[in-house]
């Protein structure tokens, strides 16, 4: 929290509309088992939720963060992303697709999301969330797209790997563009995790690497880009769901 808190220090002196955290940021989960996650997770509306819940107020602005959230009736955490503002709580979403990949099973740490986002308004635009591992399910993004979606938010801890700080910018440049839409990932830097902190247009542009490192950077968008990349690829308008057959 003290080094999350001198992040918000810097960040409020750019004077944002939204500051958004990596996923992870309670305790890398790195060879832990589910007993040990769950002893750090909290409730909803916990202190670490108060933390940022209170920071949104002090502050003025929007929050993204992630927290590994503990349910009654439920053995292992939740990876969960939770949006506040000013007023409150705005939007929690609980990670659905899990990274059991490169001989990492996720799902032994944590239970599984039964809802995508909902999409909910900041300052005029459209923001839905997602989670890491989520930026490689097109399904995802069309949905939250389709149900309005100017901005999707992906809090990320992206594993080290081959060539995986490449594949997070383009995934990002690939669900920006085909969805004319905003993805901004904010990506964990540390020991296991490859930071690059990603903000991809709607054209699929990247507008902001972050490059490796802890950081705050700022980045300005505006909803008539998103108007006017529709106007020019009016992607979501010329569909054809008749055609499409879901597996």
């Amino acid at each position: 929290m003290e080094r999350i808190k001198r992040l918000l220090d810097s960040a409020a002196r750019m004077e944002p509309d939204l500051v958004v955290f990596p996923e992870y940021s309670m305790l890398d989960p790195t060879g832990l088992g589910a007993e040990e996650v769950a002893g750090v997770a909290e409730p909803l509306f916990g202190p670490w939720h108060g933390f940022f819940e209170k920071a949104a107020s002090e502050y003025g602005f929007h929050i993204v963060f992630t927290m590994y959230e503990r349910r009654e009736g439920y053995r292992k955490a939740f990876n969960t992303a939770v949006l506040v503002g000013p007023s409150g709580t705005l939007l929690v979403y609980r990670k659905t697709h899990l990274f059991d990949a490169m001989g990492y099973r996720e799902s032994d740490l944590f239970e599984k999301g039964g809802e995508l986002s909902e999409v909910v308004e900041v300052n005029g635009f459209r923001v839905g969330l997602a989670i890491c591992f989520e930026i490689r399910y097109p399904e995802i993004f069309r949905s939250l797209a389709l149900r309005g979606a100017d901005l999707v938010v992906v809090p990320a801890a992206w594993y080290r790997g081959r060539v995986k700080e490449e594949q997070i910018i383009f995934l990002a440049r690939a669900r920006s563009h085909e969805n004319t839409l905003f993805v901004a990932a904010p990506v964990l830097y540390g020991e296991n995790f490859t930071g690059r902190s990603v903000l991809t247009d709607p054209y699929g542009v990247v507008r902001v690497d972050a490059g490796i490192g802890e950081k705050v950077v700022v980045a300005e968008i505006g909803r008539e880009e998103i108007t006017e990349a529709r106007r020019v690829f009016p992607l979501l308008r010329l569909r054809r769901p008749e055609l499409y057959r879901l597996a």
